[in-house]
């Protein structure tokens, strides 16, 4: 029998590209249907490791990707909403939540997946509904998730054939190592577990690879997917490389006790497929998942001792920013809105001072280049955005109370500060976007317009920090300084923008960079206003007095 290698290789690489596409726009459709209730569910049900491995289960079951929650619980540690030993129960869950794609194609519905990719290609081409259109990317992605597995079916079907891959996998039965080191090598290259496993399933669906080969190979795929990880921590902070170090010697570990518990496993993986009477695919699926929880169960009570371990192997103090307010307290809104003010004025100066560390990240982002300083500032804005909305609601509520007129005024007064200070943010992110512009297409700024914008930067700097010290202490002196270095921010604006349309004529600047100095200027411009606008707030109370 004639055997087309080009064949081969053209369906299975197109089936597994499918794949991998289905795979990614699925999560990406599930992602914005549900992304913002799962943020929300690693907050607020990881109280303890045992919720932890609930969360990170039920959070990667829908955004089908281990590495995505990983991702997002070290967001969460490094914003203060979880503690590192809560992390490792959400990442102990990702494995588990993971296996959920391995059910998926264990089920057998091959056949239908070009059905399945036009319910989903109508709903996203015929409906202007979001709701809709991000279900039927779902749809899609699940529907191209078959085809491209049936693909792959079809083109590794000729390797029966083949002496070479039939001694590699007898190899593989005879010795585990191999078919360990198989899957850690094939995952790393295809950047998925998902897709290793299913390439697995597509296997022995064919008859081309047996349990005794393929759980070794299962092992080696749960150590690939941490590769990933691992390799994006490098140069990242330290919770990072904490949450990376976790996943992957909690997964080598799993990968350690099973080869050594492979002969029982193994008889269980038969028991189980004999006794359910699973097709191929599915008792890959229950071997993945009985694995995954079976790992989980095993190491579960010694997460503060690989708390522990890594930490030692991770030393050093991480940045924290703190997204969740320290200050509002709801019972004070009924026993006492005076002090339910001041509850709210001491989170508002809290706002003030990410303000200026969001914005001097941003400074020394734009005289560095270090990707660590626009990671921060956007750590710093979203904390803004977060207290924001949690301080707007406590004041909306303390409105539904008896304020004396003194604290109606002062009420209005800090609602307004609390929208200055996050419309900081705002701008500050605005400038990260500029300088991210002008580093991705090249744009060089003039000696002569760094100069200008580090002054611009440095003032501005100066005016954010006085305003949130007026604001703090009640203080007209420094909140008269804030409107006279604004009044001086504007006159900077005109001036360097002058500068520039000199320079412009000249030609001693292109007219790209004369765009992203003058939108820098604005910027730092309208952050001087909302500075201001807590400033005059200030003085305004002090002449009610």
């Amino acid at each position: 029998m004639d055997i087309s290698y080009q064949e081969i290789i053209f369906q299975f690489f197109g089936g597994l590209g499918i794949f991998l596409f289905g795979l990614k726009y699925m999560a990406d459709g599930l992602q914005r249907t549900a992304g913002e209730r799962l943020r929300d569910i690693l907050d607020k049900f990881t109280k303890n490791p045992f919720m932890g491995v609930i969360a990170g289960a039920v959070a990667t079951g829908f955004l089908q990707s281990s590495s995505t929650t990983t991702v997002l619980t070290v967001g969460l540690v490094n914003a203060g909403f979880m503690t590192f030993r809560q992390a490792i129960g959400v990442i102990m869950g990702a494995n588990i939540g993971t296996t959920l794609t391995a059910f998926i194609i264990g089920i057998d519905i091959k056949a239908y997946g070009l059905p399945i990719l036009a319910i989903g290609a109508f709903m996203i081409f015929f409906f202007k509904n979001h709701k809709v259109s991000n279900w039927g990317q779902t749809i899609f992605g699940f529907g191209a998730l078959f085809f491209g597995l049936e693909t792959m079916g079809k083109g590794v079907e000729p390797l029966e054939n083949v002496q070479t891959f039939t001694d590699l996998t007898v190899s593989m039965s005879n010795n585990p190592i191999l078919g360990v080191v198989v899957g850690v090598l094939f995952t790393i290259l295809v950047q998925s577990s998902s897709a290793t496993i299913g390439i697995l399933q597509s296997l022995m669906g064919e008859g081309l690879v047996s349990i005794d080969a393929a759980l070794p190979v299962l092992f080696g795929d749960n150590i690939g997917t941490t590769v990933t990880a691992a390799l994006a921590a490098i140069g990242a902070s330290v919770g990072a490389k904490r949450a990376a170090f976790a996943h992957v010697i909690f997964n080598v570990l799993g990968a350690v006790i099973f080869l050594l518990l492979l002969v029982p496993f193994e008889a269980y993986v038969r028991w189980i497929s004999s006794y359910m009477d699973l097709g191929p695919e599915m008792t890959i699926a229950f071997a993945h998942g009985s694995f995954n929880i079976a790992n989980t169960i095993i190491q579960f009570p010694f997460i503060a001792v690989l708390a522990w371990i890594v930490m030692k192997l991770v030393p050093g103090e991480d940045t924290v920013i703190e997204y969740k307010p320290q200050h509002l307290d709801p019972i004070f809104i009924e026993q006492s809105p005076s002090l339910a003010l001041d509850q709210a004025k001491a989170e508002i100066i809290r706002m003030g001072d990410y303000a200026y560390k969001g914005l001097s990240e941003t400074n020394l982002y734009l005289t560095s280049n270090l990707r660590k300083h626009s990671e921060l500032a956007t750590q710093v804005e979203e904390a803004l955005n977060n207290l924001d909305r949690k301080i707007t609601d406590y004041l909306v509520d303390l409105s539904q109370t008896s304020l004396s007129d003194d604290d109606s005024h002062k009420h209005g007064a800090l609602l307004d500060s609390v929208r200055d200070f996050e419309r900081i943010g705002d701008h500050f992110e605005n400038l990260i976007e500029l300088i991210d512009y002008k580093n991705t297409h090249k744009v060089n700024l003039t000696d002569q317009a760094h100069d200008d914008l580090n002054e611009m930067f440095s003032l501005t700097l100066e005016t954010v920090n006085q305003a949130t010290r007026a604001l703090e202490f009640m203080d007209e002196d420094e909140a008269r300084e804030v409107v006279r270095k604004e009044n001086e921010l504007d006159r900077m604006e005109r001036t360097y923008r002058k500068k520039h349309i000199i320079r412009l004529n000249e030609g001693i600047c292109s007219g790209q960079a004369g765009i992203v100095f003058v939108d820098m200027l604005s910027n730092l411009e309208r952050i001087g206003d909302h500075a201001v606008n807590v400033a005059e707030e200030v003085l305004e109370e002090k002449e009610n007095l």
